[in-house]
């Protein structure tokens, strides 16, 4: 069966999905090492992030397993009942992570310039009190994805818009999904946990001192850090 090319809409679903289909007609076998990453993106005319979050759906999903500098092998199929279903309530895929990414870095550095200018009392404080617990916390530790999830909600309850609140909770519910978490597991450490201490900490000074400008660049770095940490090499080409 061979590899067709597929149009934009919900892209890193249906690569995964033409993926399942070359697996269950048999085209790739169980134990079987898939195509590298590289080169499915170019018989798919896709990026490489985009076939990274469908091999990573596929992995929640019980259908490959992604084995770091080796690469991404086709295990025994499970039942559908025994599956994870990784749609979001609607029964629509969920936004994959680079997409979410883009998103919030469109949103969130304006979001921090507004903190700088309007940020209470209060919301410093909260801001303060999740960097502190971050610092304490390690790159093991589950709970340092709540504890970013507060900084961030803290920075925007800070710019007085309840809209960009609500957005900024919206964004989040992705960022808290097994396809994301997923994601995230493979290149995350505790030097990489450190770096985003880091640079929450250049977020968090720059509104104290009222540098919209700071603030928004620190915001952008940090966005565009995480980005490029998903990005990096899966080394098994």
């Amino acid at each position: 069966m061979p590899i067709e090319s597929i149009d934009n809409r919900r892209l890193y679903r249906q690569i995964a999905d033409q993926i399942s289909r070359l697996i269950e007609s048999g085209e790739y076998q169980p134990g079987e090492r898939l195509p590298a990453e590289r080169l499915l993106a170019t018989q798919l005319s896709v990026s490489r992030p985009t076939v990274r979050e469908a091999l990573i759906a596929l992995e929640v999903e019980g259908r490959v397993e992604i084995r770091g500098g080796a690469g991404v092998f086709v295990l025994e199929q499970v039942s559908e009942s025994s599956a994870v279903n990784i749609t979001g309530s609607n029964g629509m895929p969920i936004p994959g992570p680079f997409e979410v990414l883009f998103a919030r870095d469109l949103i969130e550095p304006e979001v921090a310039a507004l903190a700088a200018r309007k940020a209470p009392a209060e919301q410093l404080a909260s801001m303060s009190q999740s960097l502190g617990d971050m610092v304490c916390c390690s790159a093991a530790d589950p709970r340092r994805v709540e504890y970013d999830r507060r900084f961030h909600f803290a920075l925007a309850e800070a710019s007085g818009n309840n809209a960009l609140v609500l957005a900024i909770h919206a964004l989040w519910a992705p960022r808290e999904h097994p396809l994301y978490l997923r994601l995230e597991d493979h290149f995350h450490s505790e030097p990489v946990w450190q770096r985003s201490i880091i640079e929450h900490r250049e977020i968090l000074e720059a509104i104290k001192r009222g540098d919209a400008k700071a603030s928004r660049a620190a915001m952008h770095r940090h966005l565009k850090n995480a980005r490029m940490r998903f990005e990096s090499n899966w080394q098994e080409d």
